[in-house]
């Protein structure tokens, strides 16, 4: 065995360039774990800050003092408390580079371990530095931080203010510069506006809420999308549900059709729908349960007239203005199509409303996963929020008409009878009842999804 060899090629190989002594190696290593530290604090700092929700902001006004007083008082301004984040996110990352090559110079000299490649030595110096300070930055420095950040955005805030407000006031020049130079830059910039469709938004909805909100809460939120493009005639009682009473009728009569209706909101009418005198509210008549009115009419307040394209987001505001719940709603010929309440408007967003004197009998009955019963008169929007579809993806067949039962005529073009079959991929709609020519009831089945067999 050649002991000499050996040992000569150990040499060479633990040969190391004499930069720094062990004292100053230790004090580098120290440095480097202070650096990490601070970019761990400025790197959780960014996601604590900027996560803070209107009640975290409300608590901390609560009392505000100390800490509570610095975080308000530094979100005051976001776009400089970001550029401060930012600006000393680099500084500090800089500076860790730097003591690491110096660290790694004066540990390992590359040139000795492959004297015969000075540029393969170069490139593996490089490689080492790279690899080794990318794995403590993005570990230490970003995700572990930024984890704790968001499950714990209060007190990473709190822990971290006193220091941010520090640096935030040290670098203000260069942050005030930044924001200064990005502001005249975005004055300049023309931004093109994006186009973007509600299933987009609703999909960014699911990601952002769906893993921490209930369904009923999601779709809450899709609700408020659509909000600003229903019409009225969307969402409104047709003419042939409406229950009215006569302007002819007697005291006696009247009490005994409204104890029938069970609404607290009737319309009154002469000769037909299509002549609205007013309004009766049914709690007018408590004080006439002994002793009947003079003359009942008086008690009949005037009506709200809307057009069936009028969106809701606006009768909405209306009703509040004119604090009335129930509006008559009017085609373009000037006739009665139907009415609308304000329980109508608010079901769009948090679905269906029911009270203890609500009917049991729901409008649609799932019978298996692929099986539904609807009323003929049921909504679309309403079918397609119990299917846990977009309402867009009926818009293109339903033409004029607003429920199931006039989709199916939509798309069938014939008067209606038992059995009648109509197909919207990947929708079947036959009808189960028909009376009088007006669909009662039809099911809804969703047709499997049939792919093509591969090529033998």
């Amino acid at each position: 065995m050649n002991t000499d060899g050996d040992y000569s090629t150990l040499l060479t190989i633990l040969e190391v360039t004499p930069v720094l002594g062990l004292a100053s190696t230790t004090v580098l290593i120290i440095l480097i774990a202070i650096l990490l530290l601070l970019t761990a604090l400025v790197a959780g700092s960014e996601v604590a800050f900027f996560s803070l929700s209107a009640s975290d902001l409300s608590h901390l006004k609560t009392k505000n003092k100390g800490v509570n007083k610095t975080i308000i008082h530094l979100l005051e301004q976001p776009k400089k408390l970001l550029a401060t984040l930012l600006i000393a996110n680099n500084f500090l990352s800089i500076g860790i580079i730097v003591t690491t090559n110096v660290i790694i110079k004066s540990l390992i000299n590359f040139e000795s371990l492959i004297p015969n490649n000075i540029g393969l030595a170069q490139i593996l110096n490089l490689v080492v530095q790279v690899v080794l300070v990318t794995f403590f930055l993005v570990l230490f420095g970003e995700v572990l931080p930024k984890v704790y950040a968001t499950q714990n955005n209060m007190r990473m805030s709190m822990l971290c203010a006193p220091f941010i407000n520090f640096i935030h006031k040290f670098l203000s020049p260069i942050s005030n510069l930044l924001v200064r130079s990005s502001a005249l830059i975005e004055k300049n910039i023309k931004n093109k506006p994006s186009e973007i469709s509600d299933t987009d938004v609703e999909n960014a909805i699911e990601l952002t809420v769906g893993h921490s909100a209930s369904k009923e809460e999601v779709n809450i939120f899709k609700g408020i999308l659509r909000f600003g493009d229903i019409t009225v005639k969307q969402i409104m009682r047709g003419r042939l549900d409406v229950s009215g009473v006569a302007n002819g009728i007697t005291f006696s009569e009247l009490q005994q059709q409204v104890l029938s209706y069970g609404y607290s909101r009737i319309p009154v009418y002469e000769n037909s729908l299509d002549t609205i005198k007013g309004v009766l509210h049914t709690k007018d008549l408590l004080p006439f349960t002994q002793t009947p009115p003079k003359d009942w009419h008086e008690l009949i307040r005037p009506a709200l007239y809307v057009h069936e394209s009028k969106l809701i987001e606006d009768l909405r505001m209306e009703f509040q203005k004119k604090k009335m719940h129930l509006a008559i709603v009017v085609d373009e010929f000037g006739g009665t199509s139907g009415i609308v309440t304000l329980e109508d408007i608010m079901e769009e967003i948090i679905g269906e409303i029911k009270d203890e004197f609500d009917e049991d009998d729901n409008e649609i009955k799932k019978i298996n996963d692929s099986t539904f019963i609807c009323d003929g008169k049921t909504p679309i929007n309403d079918v397609a929020r119990f299917l846990g579809v977009p309402i867009e993806i009926f818009d293109e067949a339903r033409g004029e008409s607003d429920s199931i039962g006039g989709l199916w005529l939509e798309l069938s073009g014939q008067l209606p009878k038992i059995g009648g079959l109509v197909s919207l991929p990947p929708y079947s709609l036959m009808v189960m009842e028909v009376q009088k020519n007006r669909i009662e009831k039809i099911k809804l089945t969703i047709d499997p999804v049939v792919t093509d067999a591969p090529a033998s």
